[in-house]
């Protein structure tokens, strides 16, 4: 049988493949790359490629610098733009020291690290996110974003700009192999969404920065910009990542459980529970930046408290509901993510956070089977209903001191992920807003 490294290079001398792009990606979840001929494919497969490592936030210090990328072939893949003419094909990496150890500071190792544990404990782990974003007319920083329609949910629109875009760029992530489920236009102006089939979570996350790139380039081809940025306009919904997870267990999914009256096991519960307790610790990875806590306020759908329901989307974790016959479908919702998170320590955590509810057996709290935007402070307070961090920096703060996260992520991620973030605050506060200059300058 032919292996994978034989079915690349000869698919890359078959294809005409003029550059190979090799991609990783830094603690942030910014992706990286840089090309390589396809005469030094065949090197890079076998011994993987020597950079400089200190050039990349999060990853090595000037004095050990050196880091190996090594591809893994299995992601190899024939995207769908081309250079001066020629094919160009992307291969994801494995950043190893130079005594081929994994690199601590690779995003993707910290997951292969979970995914391993969960192996161990008999587990597969996948996941199904659903990745919300918006057109706009460029990405000028120096205005206001404009966007490309003025729709709303599910709108049937004839064939405007935006709805071209999304329509192209499924068939394009088709034509990879990337399997679409839903797309649609959503509620804010010039916001889409597109719903990805579910697979394994470390093909998964490969997936959601391959995405990401073929939205913005095929935006870009058509001279307008797409942005993954949380909450980019005021008074609208901002743009989330609501991730189906389930785990597998022996080839039958481990979240169902027939005897159950709703269809939910003990292990799902206890992997919501995990969440539950460990939300506040990690939602400055599943929400990193400053803006992504404009998003998560009340009255936009995004949700602000520590809570589980069925079918209730104002919940933080919500437990779909399942059609008849379909059990193997059973799986939970995580509605905090944002599209412009780091997806290889976002599922390292929830899927961290979930196993320790099952190894500790953590009991999971009554549903909130109201909704949670009507109720106020005082009523979640006296429902035992506890609040998601409210500002990046309560977030790290939450992170900085849990052993879950720190364990997760591993010293060398952990350390930088929090020193970044807290500059990331620190330069935030200093700046002078128009909202403060529109409401103060001519009263005050």
């Amino acid at each position: 049988m032919q292996s994978q490294r034989e079915y690349v290079l000869r698919t890359v001398e078959e294809r005409g493949v003029g550059f190979v792009q090799l991609w990783f990606t830094d603690v942030l979840g910014i992706p990286k790359t840089f090309n390589i001929s396809p005469a030094e494919l065949e090197n890079a497969l076998d011994e993987g490629m020597t950079f400089d490592g200190s050039a990349i936030d999060g990853f090595s210090r000037v004095q050990e610098s050196d880091v190996v990328a090594r591809p893994d072939p299995k992601t190899f893949q024939i995207l769908p733009f081309r250079s001066a003419g020629r094919a160009v094909a992307r291969v994801f990496c494995d950043i190893e020291n130079l005594d081929g150890g994994p690199f601590e500071g690779d995003p993707r190792h910290v997951l292969r690290r979970q995914l391993q544990r969960a192996h161990d404990a008999g587990y597969r782990f996948f996941a199904a996110p659903e990745l919300e974003y918006f057109y706009f007319a460029d990405g000028d920083p120096g205005h206001e974003p404009r966007p490309l329609d003025r729709g709303s949910y599910f709108e049937l629109t004839v064939a405007d700009l935006s709805t071209d875009l999304r329509k192209t760029t499924v068939l394009t992530l088709e034509e990879m192999g990337i399997p679409v489920e839903y797309a649609q236009h959503e509620d804010a102006p010039s916001q889409h969404e597109i719903d990805l089939r579910y697979t394994d979570a470390l093909t998964m996350a490969d997936t959601i920065m391959t995405v990401r790139l073929v939205i913005k380039e095929i935006a870009q081809e058509r001279g307008v910009h797409a942005s993954f940025m949380p909450k980019p306009l005021s008074g609208v919904q901002g743009s989330g990542m609501h991730t189906h997870f389930s785990l597998f267990q022996d080839g039958r999914n481990a979240f169902f459980d027939q005897a159950d009256p709703r269809g939910l096991s003990e292990v799902a519960r206890r992997f919501i529970a995990g969440l539950l307790v460990h939300a506040r610790e990690i939602t400055a990875v599943t929400n990193q930046w400053v803006n992504s806590y404009k998003r998560l306020v009340s009255g936009y759908e995004a949700p602000v408290n520590v809570s589980w329901a069925y079918n209730n989307r104002s919940a933080l974790v919500r437990v779909p509901a399942v059609k008849v016959g379909k059990t193997e479908s059973t799986r939970i919702e995580y509605r905090a993510a944002d599209p412009a998170c780091n997806p290889y320590l976002a599922f390292a955590l929830v899927l961290a956070a979930g196993l320790k509810g099952i190894e500790e057996g953590y009991e999971l709290p009554e549903e909130a089977a109201t909704n949670l935007f009507l109720m106020s402070r005082e009523e979640l307070k006296a429902a035992g209903i506890h609040p998601l961090p409210r500002t990046l920096d309560e977030a790290v703060s939450a992170m900085e001191i849990s052993e879950l996260v720190a364990q997760t992520l591993g010293e060398h991620v952990f350390t930088w992920f929090i020193r970044n973030k807290r500059t990331e605050w620190e330069e935030y506060t200093r700046q002078v807003t128009p909202y403060e200059l529109e409401r103060y300058l001519p009263a005050l």
